[in-house]
């Protein structure tokens, strides 16, 4: 098992919602965390602000397409957990190439530098959406991979991009794909925020797209520890590993579960502006985590509804729901 107290670790998309959440836990395990945040001329360090741990991290901004700069963030890192990419589904319907740019050619630079300055390890964060509609369930990591959006190709691609690099030259690397992560922190453009923000707003009226397809979620601190546990283990270097509950649930279910958890009466309201394209909208996920668990003894802790109950009890914060705009779709 690779150790990691001491060692020095990059975190790309640091300053996101996952990957927030993965620096506190490192640098808690004793790490010396370097934190990429996206360069913008506020300076703004995105949740990297709020986080208690802010003095003991070492933040730099940038951009991973640039892959000079790459080759500067890399260097005499020991683990690179590779979180930062563009994420939002129905953006990418919007600005394709942005994603292949930043998922794409993005993976490629980080794997570059990281082979030429001789990394110990990289974590490359893929996402369940790779998989598209379940051709059978749980999925495992045999499962066909179906680019049903713009935003799941890129991915496809940049795992593609990563796993050359491993079977090329040698790079230590592993893929973890995540199912539906979610947890304090995460973006409005994810369904649980939506619908705990348009509630604690007051409105009775809850606008979602579809409410049909299942998911497979998995709470924060339990995705970051499936993180953690799959680089200290010399076991899934050169493998693709599926990070989930083997938990599936509607997101119709999801609606009145937090509405019960809320105590609130409201009304679900199919929006159609937050309808995916036919073809597009991914109806089934439910993962197989048996790979996980045989390899690393990962196993999720968190509850769902007690999850959900943590995430609620965050966003009633006033100064954590100012932060959020629920009246506004956000692609």
């Amino acid at each position: 098992m690779i150790e990691i107290s001491g060692k020095k670790i990059l975190v790309t998309g640091g300053d996101g919602f996952i990957g927030s959440h993965l620096v506190e836990q490192l640098v808690d395990a004793g790490a010396i965390v370097t934190a990429l945040s996206q360069y913008n001329s506020f300076n703004n360090w995105g949740w990297l602000e709020h986080t208690a741990c802010l003095e003991k991290i070492n933040i730099v901004s940038g951009d991973i397409r640039d892959p000079h700069f790459c080759r500067v963030i890399t260097k005499d890192q020991d683990i690179i957990f590779h979180l930062a990419a563009l994420i939002a589904i129905p953006y990418s319907y919007i600005a394709p190439q942005s994603y292949v740019e930043t998922n794409i050619t993005g993976t490629l630079n980080i794997c570059q530098a990281a082979l030429e300055n001789g990394c110990d390890r990289i974590i490359h964060t893929s996402t369940s959406e790779v998989y598209g509609s379940a051709q059978y369930v749980p999925i495992d990591e045999k499962h066909p991979l179906q680019p049903q959006s713009p935003y799941s190709a890129s991915k496809i691609g940049a795992d593609a991009i990563a796993m050359s690099y491993y079977n090329s030259f040698g790079l230590p690397l592993t893929i973890v794909r995540p199912f539906n992560t979610y947890g304090p922190r995460q973006s409005a453009r994810a369904v649980i925020p939506t619908i705990i923000t348009q509630i604690a707003s007051g409105r009775k009226q809850i606008d979602l797209g579809d409410t049909s397809p299942t998911r497979d979620f998995t709470y924060v601190s339990d995705t970051c520890n499936g993180f953690t546990r799959i680089a200290q283990s010399l076991n899934t270097i050169g493998k693709t590993i599926n990070l989930g509950s083997n938990f599936e649930i509607s997101v119709h279910d999801v609606f009145h579960l937090v509405a019960k958890l809320m105590q609130a009466d409201v009304e679900l309201f199919t929006d159609p502006v937050r309808i995916r394209p036919v073809r597009s909208e991914v109806v089934r996920l439910w993962s197989n985590n048996s790979l996980v668990k045989s390899l690393t003894g990962f196993e999720p802790v968190v509850s769902f509804e007690e999850g959900l109950q943590q995430t609620i009890d965050w966003f009633l914060q006033p100064h954590q729901l100012t932060r959020y705009k629920p009246g506004i779709y956000n692609v």
